[in-house]
């Protein structure tokens, strides 16, 4: 009676997310009919010209990315809260080998198949080292997992049609920079740098569809309003930079790479939808544009954020700081090879 008691408890409160879900889409999107509706009204009031070539191209850009993004973005976040949900920690222990050295490049892999975003990346390796697994491979995962998984490799073949050596560059270089940082730290991390996060609550709340919708739901708002952000950032990028500056970089490779490199650390956009944002940046290199989908899902600030909350900042600086190097580098050296 008990376990009929609970089941009906869980799929009342599955129901009731799912309603909850509803109703919030529905209300934010009056909001944007509303908000869109009387910027229309009181523009021409305002003397807001709108329809300038450079506003025409910044929504064009903007409405580009954000569109072709959100099906890839939603898609990832769907098979990230399964995960969280569905799958059990003990499954990822099990398949990786004792020995660290063995263990890293196995866990670096595990990302092609076991997507998940860079957001949830940080508490799930978390979770690995909790339970026994070693910090090297925990943090191959976490580097891997959100820039090689099928949901990413699909994107970027959208994004960049007809160009699979685009594809494969952006696997190689990351799967690269992924199994390098891990053993880094197994040759030279030491304990005192990394602060193991303490246990999670568990219970039905936090697995079955009701932890799946609560996922979805928390992954897909987070990460979209960094799909947004990154967006706007990109089409502003691209309207208010000059050309004349652009020539500066776009000129020399060395110098496209490295400011594509950096702007991937400050856009935070998510790894469904960077290579969207990268193929917008069309006066870049091919190399420079496989840096800033390389970086991206390793470096940028709210992961850094997250690993100093989970892991301490002695650790995040130290990781994060290497962790942009050997990616600048794999990218360099793959774009090279296959570019």
């Amino acid at each position: 009676m008990d376990d009929q008691r609970t089941a009906a408890e869980r799929t009342a409160d599955g129901l009731r997310l799912a309603l909850r879900a509803l109703v919030y889409a529905v209300l934010g999107g009056a909001a944007l009919l509303a908000v869109v509706t009387v910027a229309s009204v009181l523009g021409p009031t305002l003397a807001l010209d709108l329809y300038t070539p450079a506003v025409a191209a910044w929504w064009t850009v903007f409405t580009a990315v954000v569109v072709q993004g959100v099906p890839f973005l939603l898609l990832g976040t769907v098979v990230s809260a399964a995960m969280g949900a569905f799958v059990p920690d003990r499954v990822f222990r099990r398949l990786l080998p004792r020995n660290q050295a063995l263990a890293v490049p196995v866990a670096g892999a595990a990302g092609v198949v076991l997507p998940g975003c860079e957001c949830a990346s940080v508490p799930v390796a978390g979770s690995l080292m909790r339970r026994g697994v070693a910090p090297a491979a925990a943090l191959a995962f976490l580097l891997s997992a959100p820039a090689i998984n099928p949901v990413v490799l699909v994107a970027t073949s959208i994004a960049f049609p007809g160009q699979p050596a685009m594809v494969a560059a952006r696997l190689a270089a990351s799967l690269a920079a992924a199994v390098v940082m891990g053993w880094l730290w197994a040759r030279f991390g030491r304990q005192e740098w990394l602060r193991l996060p303490k246990g999670r609550a568990s219970g039905p709340a936090a697995s079955g569809l009701a932890g799946f919708l609560a996922g979805l739901r928390h992954d897909f708002l987070h990460a979209g309003g960094f799909l947004v952000v990154g967006a706007g950032a990109a089409a502003t990028f691209g309207i208010a930079v000059p050309r004349s500056v652009l020539d500066v970089f776009t000129g020399s490779a060395w110098a496209g790479v490295l400011l594509l490199a950096v702007l991937a650390v400050v856009l935070c956009v998510c790894s469904e939808a960077d290579a969207f944002v990268a193929a917008s940046l069309s006066g870049f290199s091919p190399t420079a544009r496989l840096a800033f989908m390389v970086v991206g899902p390793m470096v940028d600030l709210k992961l850094i954020a997250l690993q100093t909350g989970t892991f301490g900042r002695a650790f995040a600086v130290r990781f994060a700081s290497v962790t942009w190097v050997v990616a600048v580098a794999s990218s360099v050296l793959v774009g090279w090879w296959l570019l």
